[in-house]
């Protein structure tokens, strides 16, 4: 048995416009997870960005994923668990940090019970805990992945992408909870607006696919979710404009948002400081981020078996 293992998992933007629930992208941002047996006693320590923002207690959503590879397992769970996060990624600003915490509780787990279940087993425990499969599955895998729900299995396919292709994220200083950002969408959609968003988001693959990212000014569009999550973001079509008119391919909105998004192939300073001005021009303050992708996805940093 390991007595301490550490995972690094990236950021996540998802959605990507018209892949809602589906379409997932790594980002070159990260959070550590370390899990260790120490003493009688289980605690949750969380150190770096937001910690003000994200509980601090065996409540949190990567103990329990700690707890569900134990339960799964039929491995007796230790008295004394210290589970210490280094949180890297903005929390609830649409960066997927949630299934970042979710997949270093499932990854240094799994290795303390002495790996008992399939990278494709743990997606499928995070895609549960998270309720949804496309920011865990990004992040999982790296680059960007397209992740279908049948049942309870969670399907997904990696696509490769040119690794000129940068993102920068423009993040407003409020957050905006996932919940809030679910409950303002509609309960039925236009016959139309489905075949737009189909077709777009299929377009959006094929883009990234073939290496035709000019392309993607039209399949990022979306009609299902930004015009109505648009309306919680002050500032929103401003910051849109901004980028577009600094020189971005396109963007959207990261997850659930606050986060903006703007994919592009050079220019990244002009766009962020463009996004940023525009932001302030309604008095709210953000950070700009100018990322690369990932590739990698989730991995085991230390492994002291």
């Amino acid at each position: 048995m390991s007595i301490k293992v550490t995972a690094r998992i990236p950021a996540s933007t998802t959605n990507l416009g018209p892949g809602f629930d589906v379409l997932g992208l790594a980002l070159e941002l990260y959070s550590t997870v370390t899990l260790e047996i120490c003493g009688t006693r289980s605690e949750v320590v969380v150190s770096g960005v937001d910690v003000d923002k994200i509980p601090s207690s065996p409540e949190h959503i990567a103990f329990q994923a700690v707890e569900t590879i134990y339960q799964q397992s039929g491995k007796v769970q230790p008295k004394g668990l210290r589970l210490t996060i280094a949180n890297g990624i903005p929390a609830i600003r649409g960066l997927g940090g949630s299934g970042t915490a979710i997949l270093g509780g499932l990854l240094t787990a799994n290795v303390m019970c002495e790996n008992p279940f399939s990278r494709s087993d743990l997606l499928n425990f995070a895609s549960t805990l998270e309720g949804h499969p496309d920011n865990v599955a990004a992040s999982l895998y790296g680059g960007l992945v397209i992740s279908v729900q049948e049942d309870k299995h969670i399907h997904t396919i990696q696509v490769a992408c040119d690794p000129a292709l940068q993102v920068v994220l423009a993040i407003p200083e409020f957050t905006l909870s996932t919940q809030k950002a679910r409950n303002i969408l509609p309960k039925t959609v236009d016959f139309s607006d489905a075949i737009y968003n189909i077709s777009r988001s299929s377009l959006l693959v094929a883009c990234v696919a073939t290496g035709k990212l000019e392309m993607l000014s039209t399949a990022m569009n979306d009609k299902l979710h930004q015009p109505y999550r648009s309306t919680l973001i002050p500032g929103f079509d401003d910051v849109v404009d901004a980028a577009i008119s600094s020189g971005a391919l396109c963007t959207a909105l990261s997850g659930a948002g606050p986060t903006i998004a703007a994919y592009c192939l050079d220019n990244m300073q002009e766009v962020g400081n463009s996004m940023q001005n525009a932001f302030n021009q309604h008095e709210i303050p953000s950070e700009i981020l100018m990322l690369g992708i990932d590739v990698e996805g989730a991995r085991l940093i230390t492994d002291n078996a």
